[in-house]
């Protein structure tokens, strides 16, 4: 039954306490507990941080505030959102007592858990969208869905940004026992585990957590050992229904030198790869980041910097941090003028020539095979297809003709690299997966 409203205080708390009860205890806290509001059944007034909180908040829990508005109110009052940056004080004060009582309360077994690092402030566009929906399931439940959590793509993406949400949301909770590491650190606490005799120890640690989160998993290919030890406390754990977050710069099929009964244990839960951002994510990422800088971007300058930083999240905010470290140790205003001459060198790299050179070490890295395989005369499958996808490369990214990118392989004959870069392409339009493979292999190139 409907109840009147005649005290604005009441009717807020009233929405607050029905939001609590229907919306999952993580999403209340981070989007309506920093929240004030007040009014009647005619006209409600709701106060919120800032722009970007505004759009996340009316994105996704619009609906759902006045759908309770109406049922306590037994009309459709009139929502006005109106930003209140005195609420910024609010919230990381809330996330501080927030902190503290996770400290008491749950457990980090090892590692770092970035506190920047939140839902609230990831920008999602296209490219990143499928991954932040999967990353918020598994901070909702986890252990229950998505288990094991893969992401994969570029550096600079944001998949360290996510892992970090997911456990910042996780270690608000009582009792949640949480490792987070790298690949290389678990790797090398591993080998010390060994030299010391204490890998049981090594093991407990481990197999006795809530959740496992491991950056950078890639690391552990091509290492018997380490492989070995992932793949028992993997086991452990999932059996337990503990959660276990993985990211690596590569699918798990990309992964050589991997055991095939780990691969085949990344793919029983959710495989996700992250895209770099369109450009009207990367203007978003811009204005939130300058927002948060407390910095006026001009759209002229924020177009300049998304349009020529087009692959790498990191860089772009790292762009926008040198802009205004120069503006402010000069006393200028940012302009178009200013951002081009304080940013010439970064700008300028985005759009260097890439050599051959380059694109072979790359290449050789990504496959993890010896650049000097990339001028050999062996013609093994594992040697043949990278350096094929190489002269690919280089015919897509650079202005070499055949018969030269031919001469940097080894003397090989134009018609060699032709045949290459048509079998490249005729690989791509058979298979969208090996397309988006090719893809994430260009895109790497480009940084």
């Amino acid at each position: 039954m409907v109840q009147a409203m005649n005290n604005s205080a009441d009717l807020w708390t009233q929405l607050t306490s029905r939001l609590a009860d229907t919306l999952p205890a993580s999403a209340f806290d981070a989007w309506i507990r920093p929240l004030t509001g007040q009014g009647d059944a005619q006209q409600f007034t709701i106060y919120v941080p800032g722009k970007f909180f505004l759009d996340g908040l009316k994105s996704e829990y619009d609906g759902q505030i006045r759908s309770a508005l109406q049922q306590l109110t037994g009309s459709t009052p009139v929502i006005d959102y109106i930003i209140d940056a005195s609420l910024t004080d609010k919230i990381a004060s809330e996330r501080q007592t927030t902190a503290n009582t996770a400290a008491e309360n749950s457990q980090l077994i090892d590692g770092y858990i970035d506190p920047r690092f939140t839902f609230e402030n990831f920008v999602v566009g296209s490219g990143n969208e499928f991954c932040h929906a999967a990353s918020r399931a598994v901070a909702d439940k986890p252990g229950e869905i998505y288990n094991p959590l893969y992401l994969y793509g570029g550096v600079g993406l944001g998949k360290t940004h996510l892992i970090n949400a997911i456990a910042n949301t996780l270690m608000s909770r009582d009792h949640t026992r949480i490792a987070y590491r790298t690949g290389e650190q678990f790797t090398n606490e591993l080998i010390v585990a060994i030299r010391t005799g204490s890998s049981e120890q090594f093991r407990n640690k481990y197999r006795q957590v809530d959740v496992l989160i491991i950056d950078d998993i890639q690391f552990i290919a091509g290492k018997e050992k380490t492989q070995e030890e992932f793949f028992h406390t993997f086991n452990a754990l999932y059996e337990v229904k503990k959660q276990i977050i993985l990211t690596s710069d590569r699918s798990p099929r990309e992964l050589t030198n991997l055991m095939e009964r780990l691969r085949s244990r990344f793919n029983w839960g959710l495989v996700a790869d992250i895209q770099p951002p369109d450009l009207e994510t990367r203007l978003a990422i811009l204005a939130s980041k300058a927002e948060l800088a407390g910095v006026t971007l001009e759209p002229d300058v924020a177009h300049l910097l998304a349009s020529r930083i087009t692959n790498n999240v990191r860089e772009l905010e790292g762009a926008l941090t040198r802009l205004t470290a120069h503006a402010t140790l000069a006393g200028q205003t940012i302009d178009l003028s200013f951002a081009r001459h304080a940013l010439r060198d970064l700008l300028h790299e985005e759009v260097r020539a890439i050599s051959i050179e380059d694109i072979q070490k790359k290449v050789a890295a990504y496959f993890n095979i010896n650049i000097r395989e990339m001028s050999s005369s062996r013609r093994s499958k594992n040697v043949a297809y990278p350096r094929q996808v190489a002269m690919y490369a280089c015919k897509t990214l650079t202005s070499h003709s055949l018969p030269e990118i031919g001469r940097q392989f080894g003397g090989r004959d134009h018609t060699t690299v032709l045949h290459a870069v048509r079998k490249i392409t005729k690989m791509c339009e058979e298979s969208e997966d090996f397309n988006d493979e090719i893809q994430r292999i260009l895109n790497l190139l480009k940084q």
